[in-house]
This record gives structure tokens, sequence and C-alpha cells, in this order.
């Protein structure tokens, strides 16, 4: 596949997954009802070029296309909006839609940003069977915490359980989003902890050891130390709301400087994990 090409795809899938954010805002006005599957639809035809740019690039490099920032960030948008097609299939809710496909969105234009020069060869310590399970299941963690990060900036904005007249956005007559968002955040965590543990496992058997403090490393194990305070700070000690909201965003702050912040360190400089 040509740059041309790929570029074509990627700007394309950009404008859908705008057209989605649209839809899915325009959702929140009520004489927009009559619209309610017109986003998701959008953002269906999104995800599926995304699907094609990640495939022929896969054909292209002859190799999993999760090394590089370009390669990641279309991976991650496609993780961040199929997620969200997966809730709105099971439960209707199309209230996080906007925040999915903005994220979706952004991801999208930073990867054309990043544009790579040519395929970067996958380095020996990478070419392992671990290599795809540990990045899908970490990518599809951060983006269920993508979701949650949605709910919580919806809730900070609107507290309240959002109500009768709004079906065609809930698909019930109301949610509470502080419960959902404390869902998403549970299962967001249990797929970071089972990331981490098959990276651990594969830094064992291609280096010896289990954990050796990369500061990618130390940075996966700070966000996931914050959404483990979340859950203690509901289950044990009770908070609800607003407080726990403000948790998850510190926690989606630390993700974004986990995934994009590693080159601000020096110490991240010939590390396996900085991108490329």
């Amino acid at each position: 596949m040509s740059g041309a090409m790929e570029r074509g795809l990627l700007v394309t899938s950009l404008a859908l997954y705008a057209a989605a954010a649209l839809g899915y805002g325009m959702l929140w006005l009520r004489g927009a009802r009559a619209l309610r599957h017109v986003p998701v639809a959008i953002m269906c035809a999104a995800v599926g070029l995304n699907a094609v740019a990640v495939a022929s690039r896969w054909i292209e490099a002859g190799r999993p296309p999760f090394k590089t920032l370009q390669e990641s960030l279309v991976l991650l948008a496609a993780c961040i909006a199929l997620v969200h097609l997966v809730v709105e299939a099971g439960h209707r809710m199309r209230v996080i839609g906007l925040p999915a496909a903005l994220a979706s969105a952004a991801s999208i234009l930073y990867a054309l940003v990043q544009m790579d020069r040519e395929v970067a060869r996958m380095p020996a310590a990478l070419q392992s069977g671990w290599f795809i399970p540990h990045v899908v299941v970490y990518f599809f963690g951060y983006a269920s915490l993508v979701a949650a990060a949605g709910a919580a900036a919806v809730y900070l904005v609107h507290p309240d359980p959002i109500a009768h007249g709004r079906e065609h956005v809930l698909g019930s007559a109301s949610v509470d989003l502080s419960a959902w968002m404390s869902g998403a955040v549970r299962f967001g965590f249990v797929l970071l902890t089972v990331g981490l543990a098959i990276g651990a496992v594969w830094a064992k058997d291609a280096w010896g050891d289990y954990w050796s403090w990369d500061p990618k490393e130390t940075w996966a194990l700070v966000t996931w130390l914050v959404y483990a305070a979340h859950i203690h700070l509901e289950k044990v000690a009770g908070w609800r709301g607003r407080r726990l909201a403000i948790v998850v965003i510190a926690g989606m702050a630390a993700v974004l400087f986990t995934f994009l912040g590693m080159s601000l360190l020096p110490t991240t400089e010939g590390s396996l994990h900085s991108y490329q």
C-alpha cells in the first residue's frame, strides 16, 4: 500500500469519526431524535476503514502493526470505537458516543501528524508470541478507560441521572453515569492487570526478569495503581460521584502520559518500550 493510499484511508476515517461525533452531539438536541441511528452507522463505517488501515499496514509490514507511534494510534482509535459500539449494541446507550468519536478522531489526527517515513523493522526481542496479546489486551483496556473518562466528563457536567425524555440518547428512561463509569473502570482495570501479567511473563522469557523498572513499566504500574485506588476508594472508603469522576480523569491523564509522554523522559532513550 502506498503512503498516499494509507493517508487517504486515515483521512477518510478521520472525517467519518468527526461526522459521527457531530451526529452524537446532535442527539442531545430533542429535535434530532429521528437521527438516532445515523451516528452509529457512521461510526461503523469509520471502524471499517480504520480496520482496513490496520490490516493493510500488517500485510505491508509483514508483522503486527503495533511498533511505531502512528501504528499504535491507528489501533487505539479502532479499539475505542469498537468498545463504544459494543456498549451501544448491548445497552443502546449513546450518551458516551460523542467523547468516544472525538477520542478516535483525535487519535487518527495525531497518527496523521506522526506518519511514518518508512515501515520500521521489528526488533528481535519483540518477535514473540506474547507481543500481540500484550498489546491488544492493553489497548482494549485503554479503550475501556477512555469510555469511563468520557462518562466521567459527562457526569461532571450533568451529575444527576439523565432523565426521561432522552431515550434516543440512553436507550432507557434514565442512567446513573457514576455507576456506569465505575463498571467501565473495573473492566478496564482487569484488562490492565492481564496486560501487565502478560508483559511480565514475556519479560521473563525474553530477558530473564519479570520486571526491570523500565520507565514505561514504571508508569504502567502508576496507571494501574491509580485505577486500583479508584476501586479501593469506591468499595472501602465509600466514595461516590464527583470525587470518583475526578479520580477517573486523573487516571486518564496517567494513561496518556504512559502512552504518549515517555519521549519527554531522558531515561527512555534506547528502551524497547519507546515508539519509533
